[in-house]
């Protein structure tokens, strides 16, 4: 019988795991304001006064072997953190309406 109750505090120790773990990460662990600036930069594609950041990243990946980490917009800027091949990170600076390479690179 000791055996069962072994594996049931176990599993319920498990199961408190992921909670526990939102807890501590908090509702807002991408900032309080990420999902307004994803909708802003949304409607600057949409309407054309933003180059898609796939085109960014595009053109990023064309000038620096590697994979997105992440991506955002920061004002009127994106910011790309960027994995290179050899393994550093870079966090490139676009201009969102031009599409141009601020720094970075």
């Amino acid at each position: 019988m000791k055996p069962i109750r072994a594996i049931l505090a176990a599993a319920a120790i498990v199961a408190a795991l992921p909670g526990a773990a939102l807890a501590q990460r908090g509702p807002d662990s991408l900032g309080a304001d990420w999902r307004a600036r994803q909708d802003q930069a949304r409607g600057g594609v949409q309407s054309g006064r933003l180059v898609p950041l796939s085109v960014v990243i595009d053109r990023i990946a064309r000038r620096t072997p590697g994979r997105l980490l992440d991506a955002g917009l920061e004002g009127r800027n994106y910011r790309i953190r960027w994995a290179t091949t050899d393994g550093r990170r870079i966090d490139f600076i676009v201009d969102a309406e031009s599409g141009q390479i601020l720094s970075g690179g």
